[in-house]
């Protein structure tokens, strides 16, 4: 290695050591819609709205597995490096429905990926020193393995009878894991290193030690996820070890993009920790916030879950069903609150109220567009000549005072139907299926797309989540400035 190599590697390796994080670190989320993905707007919905439809349901699998179903063109990113000798560049989905950090590793085989990946276009993936690798009776492998016990996970790893009866096994390694999507999968094994998030005015936020999962095969997924669930092995759950005053608190807001192109390159500010003095009436202190409390799943523990009172449509309030309200011993009921999601999914009583709710008010004084609702699996569509009067909506959550008022454009998508050359606008929530259908998992999804134009803050020291309105493409300009 060069003299300038090494100088340049050993100041990547200690400069964020050495740096205090007093109150706030701020990091880029972007936005991952291509305009060469879609060739169509109808096209973009219709693929983002199954994949909405297929993460949730895939949350209700009987199994204990993390359902990703990352969707292209609808999820939002980070850019971290990993090693440190020198560090090498990964971007990963950020993701509130999953616990754990993996990404692809060099040698890599993606199955059934054509069209999403492409070696020889490709950022060149990571490659891990296999000293890295995690021991079979770590807490991690226990808790990649879905809780299975230390002795049975040494076992699979060949350690010795009476290496395992005396806990001696930790030069064995912690097997491979395998995680599901709804529409893909992959395997992976446990591995630590450093790992670095830059910021856009400290150093590089640096975790040394940090556990991930490096997958060299997968099916249908070529880019990796940083789980920011409620986990042993979530991205804030370790950033808690490292830096204790950034683990307990984070929050994002997501700039209101309505899927234009220009908007969605804006970077979405992602805030870890809680405001100091300084940075007081810029956005996660508490002010405007409404919270909610967190409710405790006890089959998918990861899950940030509150519960829904009602909806309310103009001026009509539609009661939330019991199961919105609460979560069960079986994990069934309540609202995840999920930045992987796109679109929000409701049971099928809930949704079908909205619906009538739009039908009176919208469907009375505009043309029903059936064609559209078939291409983008949306709906009620509506076509319109000029303005389309829409109903005020507001989401209510179990709590005194905790009711979140959508502005228009996160529940009603308004474009140009192309065939036909006339204005059309959709209901931009879904039907998740009746309540039958839903055992063993949420009842309901918040989708990133309604939480657009707020800050949402997920205060774990409080168990509770928090919504505030904020303009987030000026939120991103303040937090920089201070």
């Amino acid at each position: 290695m060069a003299s300038s190599d090494f100088f340049l590697c050993f100041v990547l390796c200690f400069s964020g050591l050495s740096v205090s994080f007093s109150d706030i670190v701020l990091l880029p989320l972007t936005h991952s819609l291509s305009k060469t993905q879609f060739n169509s707007t109808h096209h973009l919905l219709k693929s983002t709205s199954a994949r909405s439809a297929t993460r949730f349901h895939g949350h209700h699998q009987r199994r204990r597995q993390d359902y990703l179903t990352l969707s292209l063109g609808s999820d939002y990113t980070l850019s971290f490096t990993v090693g440190s000798c020198p560090p090498q560049p990964i971007s990963l989905f950020m993701d509130t429905g999953s616990d754990l950090i993996w990404f692809p590793c060099s040698p890599f085989e993606c199955i059934l990926c054509e069209g999403k990946y492409n070696p020889s276009t490709t950022t060149p993936l990571p490659k891990i020193h296999k000293n890295a690798t995690v021991s079979c009776n770590s807490p991690a492998c226990s808790a990649a393995h879905s809780s299975l016990s230390s002795s049975d996970l040494c076992a699979i790893s060949r350690c010795p009878l009476e290496s395992i009866e005396t806990s001696d096994c930790s030069s064995f390694n912690c097997p491979p894991f395998y995680y599901a999507y709804g529409d893909g999968s992959l395997i992976a094994r446990l591995y630590k290193d450093s790992l670095s998030a830059p910021t856009p005015v400290h150093p590089p936020l640096l975790l040394p030690n940090f556990t991930f999962g490096c997958a060299h095969t997968t099916l249908g997924e070529p880019i990796g996820v940083a789980g920011f669930g409620r986990g042993l092995l979530s991205l804030p759950a370790q950033l808690a070890s490292f830096y204790p005053q950034l683990g307990n608190q984070f929050s994002y807001c997501l700039v209101s993009h309505s899927f234009d192109h220009d908007r969605v390159r804006l970077p979405s500010p992602l805030i870890l920790g809680r405001y100091g003095k300084k940075e007081k009436g810029l956005g996660n202190d508490g002010a405007g916030f409404v919270y909610t409390s967190m409710l405790e799943n006890p089959k998918h523990p990861y899950f940030y879950c509150v519960g829904l009172e009602a909806i309310s449509v103009g001026k009509n309030t539609i009661p939330a069903p019991e199961t919105l309200k609460r979560v069960n011993r079986r994990g069934n009921g309540g609202v995840v609150v999920d930045s992987g999601t796109t679109f929000t999914m409701l049971p099928a009583s809930l949704y079908d109220a909205v619906v009538t709710q739009f039908e009176h008010r919208v469907g009375r004084m505009n043309e029903r567009a059936i064609e559209v609702e078939g291409k983008t699996g949306l709906g009620p569509c509506y076509y319109y000549d000029e303005v389309v009067n829409v109903p005020a909506m507001a989401l209510h959550f179990v709590g005194n005072g905790s009711s979140v008022v959508l502005p228009r454009r996160n529940y009603f998508y308004e474009f140009l139907d192309g065939g036909k050359k006339r204005k059309v606008g959709c209901l931009m929530l879904m039907n998740g299926g009746d309540e039958e259908e839903l055992s063993g998992g949420p009842g309901a999804t918040l989708g990133n797309y309604q939480q657009q134009g707020f800050e949402v803050v997920y205060d774990l020291e409080m168990r509770r989540v928090g919504f505030a309105r904020r303009h987030c493409a000026s939120l991103w300009d303040r937090l920089n400035r201070s």
